[in-house]
């Protein structure tokens, strides 16, 4: 099997963790609070998951981020704070609207701002370059898919209303859901930014304890998970207070939920992992080509779960129409982010060479 074979099978196994690690949600009680799910799903996330196995990926992990000193660290840090509000707002979108509509709002915001932010922020002078009209263009057909994506939304939630079959909200409660599944995806995107001020932290770990460079940029990974601890276990915490359901932590039943939990978990970083590894096997073409494949496949499988859940049972043809439509749409415009990169990333290999 050539090398980037098996890069590609990874990032197709990394999708299908990252397209169904809400999935499990679905086989909690609905009496379950909340927070009682989710809480023991961020803490296994960015903290225990991190701390267990990122060090043995990168060797000198701790060291390294010692090393780097606050003033390397703290964008990332912060960022992942942001990227920790939106892993909490894609985990109650999952409560409003279902795992289809979730994921593909979700991912097409993410995608669109993800695309833009780290353009905006460190290059704002390449936006009107060939490379940067390309990733503008990708970046507004994501935010069409997304449109598309709401109107399916609104379909399927009239269709199931006048069959009787309502099974998701409707009204103010839907346009709430949909907000939040896109907001969501906007804070979700600052993975991608706190990454981008990554590099001292790679360079350290690269050059300090030898790790090649899909290992060293999992002690940037770990330094947002822990960002996003702050935002996220700190907003369960708040819900357990305020609902006072601490107790539901030690009530019967309580070792189910922890468990399912930690599939979740275990799915999400999984996904972070597997798309490391496979994308690094790729060569050149490993981020803009990976990227385009995980987050298209991603999207895919998030939805293939939905209707297997059942979500879409009695939305009507027109409602389907235009989800499958939506979906269509987001991955077109991934591709043409993903070109876009690829173009960057050439423009740049260009300039070195030249220099």
């Amino acid at each position: 099997m050539g090398e980037q074979t098996f890069g590609f099978i990874l990032l197709i196994l990394g999708a299908v963790c990252g397209g169904s690690f809400g999935l499990p949600s679905k086989f909690v009680r609905k009496e379950t609070p909340w927070e009682t799910l989710w809480g023991p799903f961020f803490l296994f996330v960015t903290v225990l998951l991190p701390v267990v196995t990122f060090p043995l990926i990168a060797k000198g992990l701790f060291a390294t981020c010692a090393k780097a000193g606050i003033g390397v660290i703290i964008m990332p840090v912060v960022f992942g704070f942001l990227w920790g509000l939106g892993s909490m707002f894609l985990g109650m979108s999952f409560a409003f609207i279902g795992l289809s509509l979730a994921y593909a709002i979700n991912y097409g915001a993410q995608i669109a701002a993800g695309g833009m932010g780290p353009l905006i922020i460190h290059h704002p002078d390449q936006l009107a370059t060939p490379h940067g009209c390309t990733i503008t263009a990708g970046v507004l057909i994501c935010i069409i898919g997304v449109v598309v994506c709401g109107r399916a939304a609104i379909l399927k939630s009239r269709a199931q209303q006048d069959g009787g079959g309502e099974t998701m909200p409707t009204g103010p409660r839907l346009i709430k859901g949909l907000v939040v599944a896109f907001v969501s995806g906007i804070f979700c995107a600052c993975y991608g930014i706190a990454f981008s001020y990554g590099g001292g932290v790679m360079e350290i770990s690269m050059k300090e304890f030898g790790n090649p460079g899909w290992r060293a940029a999992f002690a940037v990974s770990a330094l947002i998970l822990w960002g996003g601890a702050v935002s996220a276990c700190g907003y369960c915490c708040f819900k357990f207070t305020t609902n006072k359901s601490w107790h539901t932590l030690r009530a019967p039943g309580i070792g189910r939920v922890l468990a399912i939990a930690l599939i979740m978990a275990l799915l999400h970083d999984g996904a972070i992992l597997l798309f490391g590894v496979g994308a690094s096997n790729l060569g050149p073409l490993g981020v803009a080509v990976g990227y385009a494949a995980f987050m298209s496949f991603a999207i895919i499988v998030g939805n293939v779960n939905g209707f297997l859940t059942g979500e879409w049972q009695g939305a009507g043809r027109r409602s389907l129409a235009w989800i499958v439509a939506g979906i269509i749409v987001l991955v077109a415009g991934v591709s043409v982010l993903a070109k876009g990169n690829f173009m960057q990333g050439r423009t740049a290999a260009e300039q070195a060479a030249r220099e």
